[in-house]
């Protein structure tokens, strides 16, 4: 589960305007100072989780570690696994993108108690999945304008000339499915819980099964 926000560098705590000047590019240089810059924010964000997390989930200490690097910060438990990521943005190095991960759950059960999805509100957008095998893109792409009747379910598809991805909409749920061939993601329109963010999802699955088509159901 992914979930990303950005801002100005120049708002980051470390930024001093009588010292310092906004990046013009993005390069190891760069993302070292924004690294510095963001030293503040990084911590306290990752403390207040590590704590949060802490007591929602009972956890002891030896339940949890949190790791700090430059830019990155880790917060590994005996459930799963948190990331945080300050990086400059490729394209308009004057700003700063944050992602934080939550993956490697170990324990579904915690998906369904109020304290754990009760941590994350409002806080990813995005689903990806690894598809292990891969897919073709093209398969997907033929598999979903070759429906038609009542194994149709109003399923959409839209796509670059290249085929290099495609995207998926399903009737009734907000999210947009993109598949890379390598990957496949579930892009919500506003922040969510994972239990949110996973009943959503339930219902796309759902739609894929209905077509029983065999390269849409095994997708997912």
């Amino acid at each position: 589960m992914v979930g990303r926000s950005e801002g100005a560098v120049k708002t980051l705590g470390g930024f001093r305007k009588d010292r310092h000047t906004v990046p013009d590019a993005a390069n190891a240089v760069t993302h070292a100072f924004l690294a510095k810059l963001c030293d503040g924010e990084l911590r306290e964000e990752a403390e207040a989780l590590f704590q949060n997390v802490r007591m929602a989930l009972a956890y002891k200490r030896k339940d949890l570690s949190l790791d700090l690097s430059a830019g990155n910060a880790t917060l590994t438990t005996r459930d799963f696994v948190w990331e945080l990521a300050f990086a400059l943005k490729e394209d308009e190095p004057a700003r700063y993108r944050v992602t934080r991960t939550l993956h490697s759950l170990r324990n579904r059960a915690l998906m369904h108690l109020h304290e754990f999805d009760g941590l994350w509100s409002r806080a990813f957008t995005t689903l990806v999945f690894s598809l292990v095998k891969g897919v073709a893109v093209e398969a997907v792409i033929d598999a979903v304008e070759t429906l038609d009747g009542e194994d149709a379910t109003g399923l959409a598809v839209t796509y670059p000339s290249d085929c290099s991805e495609c995207v998926l909409t399903v009737p009734g749920v907000e999210a947009a499915v993109r598949c890379t061939g390598a990957t496949l993601e579930a892009e919500f329109p506003r922040g969510a819980s994972p239990r949110e963010l996973l009943d959503s999802f339930s219902a796309i699955r759902g739609a894929f099964a209905l077509t029983r088509d065999v390269t849409l159901g095994g997708l997912i």
